[in-house]
């Protein structure tokens, strides 16, 4: 299936609210999900015979910057069988000033390489994934404060009596 065969497929199966925008404009088209159907789009595209993607080669987290207030994450599918690869994106708007971290469901389900990339979000960009089976830092220490990805990060000074530069 090529691009807007997936689309017209998408549209069909879960209504017209499940695309918010379709990207053109780069190396890789990508289609926007609306988040609340992200985990019902990616059961689908690997499930469906036509369209099979059974591999989530990267999933990768996004600060807009203070000045967007939005998150994102960016999910790179393939179907090995049928030789073909697509981008999938979500995105929801987040006050920055909350202490609540920005939220979006887990697709580990789906693809079990999920648990790793999901918790690389989470621990560099503060990305919470619901129902995601072991939800903790993978890179930095335990004790760490804030997300070093983040557009507004400041970095400590020190730690545990340390220098940083």
């Amino acid at each position: 299936m090529n691009f807007d065969e997936i689309k017209n497929l998408l549209t069909k199966k879960f209504g017209e609210g499940v695309i918010v925008e379709i990207e053109n404009n780069g190396l890789q088209p990508a289609l926007q999900i609306n988040p609340d159907f992200i985990v019902h789009v990616c059961e689908e595209l690997r499930d469906n015979k036509n369209t099979w993607f059974d591999f989530l080669s990267c999933l990768s987290g996004v600060d807009h910057g203070p000045e967007k207030n939005k998150f994102e994450i960016v999910y790179h599918l393939a179907s090995i069988p049928h030789k073909q690869q697509l981008v999938l994106k979500t995105s929801r708007a987040h006050d920055k000033i909350s202490s609540q971290l920005p939220s979006f469901q887990s697709v580990s389900k789906i693809w079990r390489t999920a648990e790793w990339h999901e918790r690389e979000a989470f621990d560099l960009l503060g990305i919470y994934f619901e129902g995601h089976p072991d939800l903790r830092r993978i890179l930095l220490p335990d004790d760490w404060e804030g997300y070093p990805l983040r557009k507004d990060y400041l970095a400590a000074e020190e730690y545990k009596g340390i220098k940083i530069n």
